[in-house]
């Protein structure tokens, strides 16, 4: 099992044709994701690795069941495919762009959550349960199944949580990598309450930074977890008042730097790694700690 896509999952990109939609299909097909097809309208008709193209998400819906979309169009024009997406039932769309204007993303957030999909981003890498659907940029050969989840506001930070587990001999579930705008449609919170269902999952890792709520929401939810926490904050060194990569990533409150959401992780119940190193090292303590049963018998 798997928190938001799974074996289920049939995947279209919508913009395909362009250079970084071509791609990443290509990757997901390499991997074995489960992709379907592609979205770009008035190029219904062609083909793109062999995968058909269809003019718009409805009619990749009723051609070939479309239920995930990752969204590689520019930001002006993320608005109309997102709603598109939404309108034909899909159920988790990413959305990759950055730039997206702060209005179209709350625009687009407010009508997913009526019509009950799933928007991860803007901004977002995306989403990949090894083994069963990748619906992100992540190169499914650095993935391994396992039995920990990962949700981070970073892709490249997200590989390096991924080969910290590696190392350990411990793999993931699903790895969400939420993006790190100001405002997105999936936080932490929202994957905690997830990861926290689903059976096939022992233990989380939250990997955030500098700027934002997003990880002090999560931490209130974290102190009545059954299953532990392990957490990373990036943005340690950076100065007050500049941007730190992403848009999202700029301090405000006292409480929205470093020691503010470690300090509130760490009250709250978390095993927090002040090195991304020791994430692999954390992880098993937590489990044998919080788990000590499921962790034996998933290692044996």
């Amino acid at each position: 099992m798997a928190i938001l896509i799974d074996s289920t999952t049939r995947i279209i990109v919508q913009g395909i044709t362009g250079a970084t939609g071509g791609n990443i299909a290509g990757r997901m097909m390499e991997g074995g994701s489960p992709i379907v097809g592609g979205v770009v309208p008035g190029r219904g008709g062609r083909q793109v690795h062999g995968l058909p193209v269809f003019d718009s998400c409805l009619e990749a819906r009723r051609v070939v069941g479309a239920n995930a979309s990752f969204v590689s169009v520019s930001a002006p024009f993320i608005e109309k495919a997102a709603y598109e997406a939404i309108d034909a039932g899909i159920s988790v769309i990413v959305l990759y762009a950055e730039g997206v204007p702060i209005l179209d993303a709350c625009r687009i957030i407010a009508k997913a959550r009526q019509a009950g999909s799933v928007v991860v981003g803007p901004n977002a890498a995306g989403v990949a349960s090894p083994g069963l659907a990748n619906l992100s940029d992540l190169n499914e050969r650095f993935l391994h199944p396992g039995r920990v989840g990962v949700v981070s506001k970073s892709g490249t930070l997200s590989y390096e949580v991924v080969d910290q587990l590696n190392q350990a001999g411990l793999g993931v579930s699903t790895v969400v990598c939420i993006g790190g705008d100001p405002v997105i449609g999936t936080n932490h919170l929202d994957c905690l309450r997830r990861f926290e269902g689903d059976p096939e999952t022992d233990a989380v890792v939250m990997v955030g930074e500098i700027g934002g709520r997003s990880e002090l929401m999560a931490a209130d939810f974290i102190s009545r977890m059954v299953k532990p926490v392990v957490a990373y904050i990036a943005g340690r060194e950076a100065p007050s008042g500049k941007r730190m990569g992403h848009a999202g990533a700029l301090l405000g409150s006292r409480d929205e730097n470093v020691p503010g959401k470690i300090a509130r992780l760490e009250v709250n119940g978390a095993y927090v790694a002040y090195y991304i190193t020791d994430i692999g090292d954390k992880v098993k303590t937590a489990l044998l700690e919080r788990a000590p049963g499921d962790f034996r018998r998933a290692s044996e």
